[in-house]
């Protein structure tokens, strides 16, 4: 049998349909985030970077790179091993007491990224809980649905950040059955977020667990960078509260907080975190350095805030349709896969501007969209210049403005 043709034939069909994706070559370049070098055909160039989840530029910040630059010559490079074979370091039980202190909770455990954090997690409790149901968010990340699936818990979807779908979905199991409410704070493609208050109504309501994904939300929200439940004073009313270290710390990892018996049970249970190496200590050592910093500071939040509002208003005023939200991420809407394709390239080879496009299946079809994140370090000149390429653009492709 040809192998190679059948991957052709579905590859072929990913091209005509405008989905298949293409990355970018890139080089981060210390200390001049958002510019970066782009490997191409003519090549090497500088270009704006404008889709990248290092939300804050921290990636780049001297506090982090010499915490990981200095823990590297003091122990070497790898972790060694898994956690539970010579892999746990000092600096993986320093980066847990942050984080539990960070979500003002009895304990924390570090994953090596945010994905393995919700497979393993949700994995763990699904299948270990007897009789568990998962009521999962209809539009909860790829690794929150694939931990439910490898749980083979029983589930149920309930309809988008709406509270009164998930009171009927409750209502409806048994109340001895452990009952575990998954959902994310801010949604990465909408940037919508979550009615965070009335979900943990309904859910105290029906004695059930609450998980929260803020991956997208820590370090950019509340007074230490706690997240949106730490915005809005809920974190005491989670569960559990998963993250990343990869954007807004901009490190690499994951982790959950909760209690100490919780922690403790997903440790000793998941095998996403039993036969998985830990992460090097330098890393995290970085990440430690990263959330100490934002705990305390403000400015980077503050800076980045200030730019998503220009950038808006921005837009606003050349008609460019982008989606309203509350949080930082602003989908520039598009429409069309092959324009959104069309559009990226141009920006990159005709301005300098790296955006990529976001197409299904990360989107539904017909919502296809650049998908931007202004940092505290794009300058206003940054922000004018991209808003005047979007314009020349739009006018370029014949893309309908959006209505005053």
């Amino acid at each position: 049998m040809d192998f190679d043709a059948l991957f052709n034939q579905q590859l072929d069909a990913l091209k005509e349909e405008g989905n298949y994706r293409i990355f970018a070559e890139m080089e981060r370049k210390c200390g001049s985030f958002p510019k970066a070098d782009n490997y191409g055909p003519n090549g090497k160039r500088e270009v704006t970077v404008w889709c990248s989840n290092d939300y804050l530029g921290m990636g780049h910040h001297p506090a982090v790179i010499d915490a990981m630059v200095d823990t590297t010559h003091a122990c070497g490079t790898g972790a060694g091993g898994t956690r539970n074979i010579s892999g746990t370091a000092h600096q993986h039980i320093k980066l847990e007491e942050e984080l539990a202190d960070l979500h003002n909770k009895e304990s924390a455990l570090v994953f090596s990224s945010g994905y393995v954090s919700n497979w393993a997690a949700l994995s763990t409790l699904g299948s270990r809980l007897p009789g568990a149901v998962i009521l999962s968010d209809a539009q909860n990340h790829a690794s929150m649905i694939e931990g439910i699936r490898h749980s083979r818990a029983e589930k149920a979807i309930w309809n988008h950040n709406d509270p009164e779908d998930l009171n009927r979905k409750l209502a409806k199991i048994p109340a001895d059955r452990p009952k575990i409410v998954a959902f994310e704070s801010v949604y990465s493609m909408d940037g919508d977020i979550a009615p965070i208050e009335e979900i943990c109504d309904v859910a105290d309501a029906h004695g059930a667990m609450t998980y929260i994904d803020e991956v997208h939300a820590v370090g950019m929200y509340g007074p230490r960078g706690g997240g949106v439940a730490e915005e809005r004073g809920l974190m005491d009313r989670i569960t559990l509260i998963e993250g990343t270290l990869g954007k807004a710390y901009g490190t690499f990892g994951g982790y959950i907080t909760g209690s100490e018996a919780m922690c403790d049970f997903v440790r000793s249970f998941a095998s996403g975190f039993i036969f998985t190496t830990a992460l090097p200590p330098a890393v995290a050592a970085a990440a430690t350095a990263s959330i100490s910093h934002l705990k305390r500071s403000q400015l980077e939040r503050a800076r980045q805030r200030r730019q998503v509002a220009l950038l808006r208003r921005l837009l606003d005023a050349r008609g460019i349709p982008h989606m309203p939200n509350e949080s930082h991420i602003i989908p520039v809407m598009i429409g069309d896969p092959v324009k959104c394709r069309m559009i990226s390239d141009m920006l990159m080879d005709d301005w300098g501007i790296y955006v990529q496009p976001i197409n299904y299946p990360t989107v539904p079809k017909g919502t296809e969209r650049l998908r931007i994140t202004p940092s505290p370090l794009h300058t206003d000149d940054d922000i004018a210049y991209l808003v005047e390429a979007l314009n020349s653009l739009w006018q370029r492709c014949a893309i309908a403005r959006a209505v005053a």
